[in-house]
């Protein structure tokens, strides 16, 4: 009866392991992410490696001349360094900072984590402004 307890003990402890675990952020600090677009934003491609972020996008620029406003498309590629506080929180600074507001950390948090995204909370430098989002696994 004790071997027959103990196989079960064994087998309930193998079975109920996973090398993913569904609460567990630690599979989103490396690979590549997509977050949609938005109302105000293209859809944003995010490669992440060891310390550093990647960011592909599109940017929509207006051109307007005496007469005639046209839109035009711009791809742009931002490096960010990722510096992860916890499994729940991240810091982001860009890499060269075109601006003084680049130059500002970006405080991210995790709020809820799923098998394939997470979502977040994210704040630039230290203002009170917060932004939501969602970042979905691709690779």
């Amino acid at each position: 009866m004790k071997t027959i307890l103990s196989l079960f003990a064994t087998l309930f402890f193998f079975l109920s392991c996973s090398t993913e675990k569904k609460g567990d952020p630690t599979r989103f600090k490396q690979g590549v992410f997509e977050i949609p677009a938005g109302e105000s934003y293209s859809k944003t491609i995010i490669t992440r490696k060891d310390s550093l972020q990647i960011e592909q996008y599109t940017k929509i620029i207006s051109i307007s001349t005496d007469s005639l406003v046209t839109q035009k498309e711009e791809k742009h590629i931002d490096t960010l360094y990722i510096k992860w506080k916890n499994n729940f929180a991240y810091t982001l600074r860009m890499k060269s900072p075109k601006t003084d507001l680049d130059k500002d950390p970006i405080f991210v948090q995790i709020t809820k984590v799923t098998d394939s995204l997470y979502e977040f909370t994210a704040r630039v430098g230290y203002s009170k402004f917060k932004q939501k989002g969602t970042v979905y696994k691709v690779k």
